[in-house]
């Protein structure tokens, strides 16, 4: 029914062993974990002959969006998250809206259903139309801001998605990067459906770690989804890394990190659109770490980007973008500009070939 993606295809496939390689593919911040952090999670080695013991951990989550504990779930990521959605969570039609990560989809066909796809159009700047959705949908994925698109959907608008008998899930992994996190669904509690992923890897550096969390409108959900689970899912020290990354330093910590962010993702763009890079065009409105690309030529660039040290993330594994886009994650500016520079040289010899050819 569909064109072929490779669904498991993810950034980080970009630079395995590759070291040597100035990583714009994944979208991890850089120089994290912070010390502190490290310090933290270095101290609680000494705890591992016991058992995990996750209560601490998602009261402290469950305090920082001011819910009860019956509507959160700690899990070893988000990606486990869509597991056991896809497990646990009854559905006849589930739809994903695209392009957006691939792993919902991914989860759900691996446990046996059908799925259905909403392709966002470029000509909409990747925009939410509530009315593409289709009515008999039961269940309903969504990225939010969107992974590869950058766009942040009103909260509206999304809420808009909802109805009773569907379960609406907002993936807001990205959503602690966004300064106030204004479109943020989190927490909220008169969305009938509503099923919310964070990620503690991007902000924090733990992609190693695995651990991020769920909360959902419904204690009902949070419960099948429990019951879905293995023993035990999440290890001692991501747990810890749950506590200390929802205190009010870490707070205070990832809304500085998330305008710094802001201001070289403006950096980034507006060197987009500079001199020599006339064919480049970015998607509008880009309010995560990241921001989308579209190019002549993108897999000869990404190559040519690869021999001069850097690599960015292919783009038409996502369902809804084609081989000339990739994703670009933003840097400090001495990255930044050092990939500039590269990218002017790269994507204009491809565009001379191209004229050559």
């Amino acid at each position: 029914m569909y064109s072929t993606h490779d669904l498991r295809h993810h950034g980080d496939a970009e630079v395995r062993n590759a070291s040597e390689l100035t990583d714009l593919a994944v979208n991890v911040r850089s120089g994290t974990p912070p010390k502190w952090l490290k310090e933290r999670l270095a101290a609680s080695l000494d705890t591992l002959a016991a058992y995990p013991d996750g209560r601490a951990a998602r009261a402290a989550v469950a305090a920082r969006h001011g819910l009860p504990v019956e509507r959160v779930l700690l899990t070893a990521g988000a990606a486990e998250a869509f597991v056991l959605i896809a497990r646990a969570l009854r559905a006849r039609r589930p739809v994903v809206v695209h392009p957006q990560f691939t792993e919902p989809e991914a989860a759900l066909r691996d446990a046996g259903h059908e799925v259905g796809r909403v392709l966002l159009r470029e000509a909409d700047g990747f925009r939410l139309d509530p009315a593409a959705v289709p009515e008999d949908a039961d269940l309903v994925v969504i990225g939010n801001p969107t992974n590869p698109t950058s766009v942040l959907h009103p909260a509206a608008l999304v809420a808009r998605l909802a109805r009773p008998g569907r379960t609406l899930v907002v993936d807001e992994a990205f959503m602690d990067a966004v300064p106030g996190e204004p479109e943020a669904l989190v927490g909220r509690g008169d969305v009938p459906g509503l099923v919310v992923l964070r990620s503690l890897t991007k902000t924090w550096g733990l992609a190693g770690l695995r651990v991020g969390y769920v909360t959902a409108a419904e204690p009902e959900t949070i419960a099948a989804l429990e019951r879905a689970q293995p023993l035990w899912p999440v290890s001692t020290p991501a747990l810890v890394a749950a506590e200390a990354c929802v205190s009010p330093r870490a707070l205070a910590e990832a809304s500085s990190a998330a305008v710094r962010i802001a201001a070289d993702r403006a950096h980034l763009v507006a060197g987009l659109g500079g001199p020599g890079l006339e064919s480049v065009r970015v998607v509008e409105g880009a309010r995560a770490p990241f921001v989308l690309v579209r190019m002549p030529d993108a897999a000869g660039v990404r190559a040519r980007l690869r021999e001069r040290g850097f690599a960015v993330r292919r783009g038409d594994t996502f369902p809804g973008l084609g081989e000339e886009w990739v994703r670009v994650a933003v840097r400090g500016v001495a990255t930044t500009d050092g990939f500039l520079r590269e990218l002017v040289a790269c994507a204009g010899r491809g565009a001379r070939r191209g004229a050559a050819g």
